[in-house]
């Protein structure tokens, strides 16, 4: 079984520069405090972040408001994969991220739902202030 995680995230920063340190390994590496990340940043590219702790490739792009990605735990069973799509919005002078993970194995829920927050969305927050 699975499920999924929505999220809606202001942040106060433009679009494009968002779009940019999610694509960029060393931009993303530096907003996670140091930890490896590899991405290329291609349709089809792939990617390892957190010391390859999340890996997968990027299977849609739409330059500075869209990417979408086949994402995977290292954890999870060889194969399981579930799909992550960013969408980046302008408002105002920041940015609304609205983030649909979908095809979560249902024992990860709590997890990821938590892990996105620690992880992605504070850190990031304080990286672009």
């Amino acid at each position: 079984m699975s499920a999924d995680i929505h999220m809606e995230i202001a942040i106060k920063a433009a679009p494009k520069r968002i779009y940019d340190v999610l694509l960029n390994g060393e931009k993303f590496s530096a907003f996670t405090k140091g930890l490896p990340a590899e991405i290329d940043a291609r349709e089809g590219g792939a990617f390892s972040c957190f010391g390859g702790h999340i890996l997968g490739r990027t299977v849609e792009l739409k330059r500075g408001q869209r990417i979408v990605q086949a994402w995977r735990s290292k954890t999870w069973a060889e194969g399981l994969y579930s799909i992550v799509r960013f969408e980046l919005t302008r408002s105002g002078s920041g940015t609304t991220l609205v983030m649909d993970h979908s095809g979560v194995p249902e024992a990860e829920l709590e997890h990821l739902t938590g892990g996105w927050t620690k992880m992605y969305w504070d850190p990031l927050k304080a990286h672009l202030a």
